[in-house]
């Protein structure tokens, strides 16, 4: 009898130490719970990753193709493009809400409806070169991103531009540059561009915008300083012209910066 219980205790050892927890049983227990608490938050990753999908799929669905978009680059861009990680956490869950969303003091996202029309607008084939002047959260320029060759883009908040700028890096948007500075004059040396999205309203056309256009090119901006601009598509012809289309009324956040300055002192603001 001494010896059975002997053999029993030094097999019981055996089983014990071969299952990796020594003389600890309880070990066993904490790490199946750490193991299953783990399982759990990779669910709840998950399931909102499935969620966040949902919304977006929704969003395009009901708000842009909806009320007359169809252009299946911009349906689709706009389908992959995470919009909830471009705004700030706490408004996660109203990304996708059919309403502009603040994410700076003065700054807000447009509505979805919103980019989806200014951005159809420029008619994009894939290999053009864009301008954006006001970046804003960098969502317009992640959705463009997906649309043309190149994306430049300009904000005039230092601290708006740079999140903009780590965020879109971060998601891996590589062919976006990001400049820090007043949207007014454009970006001279990355001239000229095939489109140029401007998202904030100026009271006339800016000259430096139209300059920096290339022949053949189309430039979408919402003019005017009231509570509704017009929303303009203009093209520059081969030989220089420029044609102006107003499309409907929209209300856009005013251009700051020296193009109030030129239009408050009778100077060349514009068109």
């Amino acid at each position: 009898m001494y010896y059975q219980r002997k053999r029993t205790q030094h097999d019981t050892r055996q089983r014990t130490a071969a299952s990796g927890f020594g003389d600890t049983p309880r070990m066993g227990v904490v790490v199946y719970l750490l193991v299953g608490i783990a399982l759990s938050a990779t669910a709840v990753v998950a399931a909102q990753g499935e969620s966040f999908e949902t919304l977006r799929r929704d969003m395009v669905d009901l708000q842009v193709r909806q009320r007359g978009i169809q252009e299946p680059g911009v349906l689709e861009a706009m389908e992959l493009v995470p919009r909830h990680l471009f705004v700030p956490p706490s408004l996660k869950r109203e990304a996708y809400d059919d309403r502009p969303l603040p994410i700076a003091p003065g700054q807000t996202l447009s509505q979805a409806y919103v980019s989806a029309r200014m951005i159809a607008l420029l008619e994009l084939d894939g290999d053009e070169r864009v301008l954006e002047i006001g970046t804003g959260s960098g969502y317009d320029a992640a959705v463009l991103s997906r649309l043309a060759e190149e994306v430049f883009t300009i904000e005039i908040e230092p601290g708006l531009g740079e999140s903009a700028r780590s965020k879109l890096q971060s998601l891996g948007y590589e062919n976006v540059h990001v400049r820090i500075g007043d949207g007014y004059r454009g970006w001279p040396e990355k001239s000229p561009f095939d489109a140029i999205l401007v998202t904030t309203a100026p009271e006339r056309i800016p000259e430096p915008l139209f300059d920096q256009l290339a022949p053949g090119g189309r430039m979408v901006i919402a003019v005017g300083y009231s509570l509704h601009q017009d929303l303009q598509v203009v093209t520059k012809s081969r030989g220089g012209d420029r044609e102006v289309r107003r499309v409907s009324l929209i209300s856009l956040a005013p251009m700051t910066g020296e193009v109030t300055e030129q239009n408050d002192d009778g100077g060349p603001g514009g068109y």
